[in-house]
């Protein structure tokens, strides 16, 4: 079982920068990826960005150049830096763990970012 707690939202005018936190508990040395997916009013979920145990980052086209997806081992946190917001960025932001053996997925209970001046 993987427990996952974000933090962070809030509300932001355009052109400014908030830092998403994903807290995990658990048993976070299954973890093989962790994801920050959003979810506007009145449209689907969107994956914004994937962190592999590699390192390895990906990112949506909407986001590529803005945000930027980061861990602390330490910690156990996944992090999600955003900068330059716009609009279209207002959502709920969820974090997703990924673990393997077995496979099964986890979500956070979800962060609201408003970016509105």
């Amino acid at each position: 079982q993987v427990q996952l707690v974000e933090s962070g939202g809030g509300l932001v005018q355009p052109g400014g920068s908030l830092r998403l936190s994903c807290a995990a508990s658990g048993s976070v040395f299954r973890i093989r990826t962790t994801d920050w997916y959003r979810q506007a009013p009145g449209k689907e979920h969107e994956l914004v960005a994937d962190l592999t145990r590699e390192g390895i980052a990906v990112y949506s086209e909407s986001v590529k150049g803005r945000f930027t997806i980061s861990r602390d081992n330490v910690k156990n946190t996944v992090y999600l830096q955003m900068n330059s917001l716009k609009a279209e960025d207002t959502a709920v932001y969820y974090c997703k763990a990924t673990t393997s053996l077995p496979s099964r997925s986890y979500w956070g209970q979800g962060t609201q970012v408003t970016v509105s001046s």
